[in-house]
Order: C-alpha cells, then structure tokens, then sequence
C-alpha cells in the first residue's frame, strides 16, 4: 500500500496540470455602451442604447433624460423622475436614482 502511494499522487498531480487557476490570456473590456440589456427592457418607443457605467438607458433626442425598469430619470438642476417621458415629473434626491446616474452629476 505504501508503494501505491506515491504513484498515485503523481497521477493526481500529472492530471492537474493541465487545470488553471487564472489564464494570460487578455482580458476582454466589456463596452459600457451598448444598444440593450439583458436584464432591463428599453424604453417602448424611443430610440436609446444602454450606458454600463451610468446603469440605465441614455434615451435619444432628449436632453439628460434616462430610463430604468419602466421609471424615466431627468436632471435640471435637480433630479426627477416619471413614468411617462412626458411627466408628470416628481422631485426626488439620490436616493431615487440609480447610484451610477447620480454619480454622473454629482457636485
């Protein structure tokens, strides 16, 4: 049994060696703007591309006006939020936005 060992420790070994732990392969960048999500539908009837870094939809022909999971987000000056592009537009603070868009304009 003592002679079994060994050799089967090299086995194991020799069958590892193939495995890794990490690769040197590049690292791929994932763009943060891309046309949707996986997770989170666009907003119906506009034209928008999602932005990884802010976390929401970037909605088109509108200024600083964005969407996330049926709300739209606007900043003037101060944020707001609406279910409809259109309003009504309710005030809110930075704790009803998403964290990455209120980094964007933070002071």
């Amino acid at each position: 049994m003592k002679r079994l060992l060994p050799f089967a420790l090299a086995i194991a070994l020799s069958s590892l060696s193939g495995c890794a732990v990490h690769s040197n392969a590049p690292i791929s960048q994932t763009p943060t703007t891309t046309k949707s999500h996986p997770r989170y539908a666009p907003p119906p009837g506009a034209e928008s591309h999602w932005d990884g870094g802010l976390g929401v939809y970037v909605v088109g022909g509108a200024r600083d006006l964005y969407y996330r999971e049926r709300t739209y987000y606007r900043w003037n000056n101060g944020w707001s939020w609406a279910n409809s592009p259109q309003g009504p537009w309710r005030p809110t603070d930075s704790s009803g936005v998403p964290p990455g868009l209120y980094r964007r304009y933070a002071q």
